[in-house]
């Protein structure tokens, strides 16, 4: 499948349909092919982020969200591992702390907004205000409901100053979820990610599905867009997120910049 005709089906415009979209969806892949085209598009986006950590006249932020065990975190490990650790800062939001509770819930966010030439993502992020806080009724309706348009206001004001956005809701079904929480289980190196809350969780999933087909309805934008990547086969969810991701960096169109103009390199010597 074309890259632009991928990133089409993906992309979030007006109702996103969850419940009719294919969390196992391959688009015609077999794992091997994936695996390969994922190293192709990694290649692509190693040299990208060289460019723009160079160029630094821009940044991309990068927003993860899904339902426990979709795989955020390996998510994160198989496509910015590649990258220039250097040029990428990985920032996860959990339950805010005191502190951030005395705050408006955006200022916990705002904080790690990515600074030009960096690549941020967001392991969860300020979409938990619509989506925990709306299904576990942390704050009433009349409250979060205007989250939307304070998000919407907020992402935009990141855009024109120069931030690049893309936001991913990995998308998993409920019969994988059981199986990964299973294997968080039966394995000792994995037990430590598994938490009672999780099943609680669990038990409000079509709850927490309405609330993220309203937030991806109502925040998906020109400027800061939502993909549905289906998450049940990582192979082919890696191909998904290294290709939109590829993307965005080329709008971002970074170039190394011009060397000093006053040195000549050809004098150089180097004992």
């Amino acid at each position: 499948m074309a890259k632009k005709d991928l990133l089409d089906e993906l992309r979030v415009d007006g109702d996103p349909d969850l419940s009719e979209r294919d969390t196992a969806d391959t688009f015609g892949w077999e794992r091997e092919e994936a695996e390969a085209l994922f190293a192709e598009e990694m290649v692509e986006l190693v040299e990208l982020q060289k460019k723009l950590f160079a160029d630094k006249s821009a940044s991309l932020l990068v927003v993860l969200q899904a339902m426990d065990a979709a795989g955020k975190d390996s998510t994160i490990r198989a496509v910015m591992s590649g990258l220039n650790p250097a040029g990428v800062d990985v920032q996860p939001f959990g339950v805010p702390t005191e502190e951030e509770r005395g705050h408006d819930y955006l200022w916990r966010i705002h904080a790690h907004a990515p600074e030009d030439g960096y690549i941020t993502v967001f392991n969860r992020s300020h979409y938990e205000d619509v989506l925990v806080v709306r299904v576990k009724g942390f704050a009433p309706e009349k409250v979060w409901k205007k989250r939307y348009d304070h998000i919407r206001h907020f992402e935009q004001m990141l855009v024109d100053e120069g931030t690049h956005i893309v936001k991913i809701f990995l998308n998993v079904s409920k019969d994988k979820q059981k199986e990964r929480f299973e294997e968080r289980l039966e394995r000792p190196d994995k037990r430590w990610k598994f938490r009672l809350g999780d099943l609680d969780d669990r038990a409000l999933w079509d709850d927490y599905m309405q609330a993220y087909a309203d937030a991806l309805e109502k925040t998906s934008t020109d400027d800061a867009p939502w993909y549905v990547v289906p998450a049940d086969k990582k192979w082919a969810r890696n191909v998904c997120i290294a290709r939109i991701l590829r993307h965005h960096l080329e709008k971002i169109d970074p170039e190394y910049p011009e060397p000093d103009s006053d040195v000549d390199f050809d004098a150089i010597t180097v004992d």
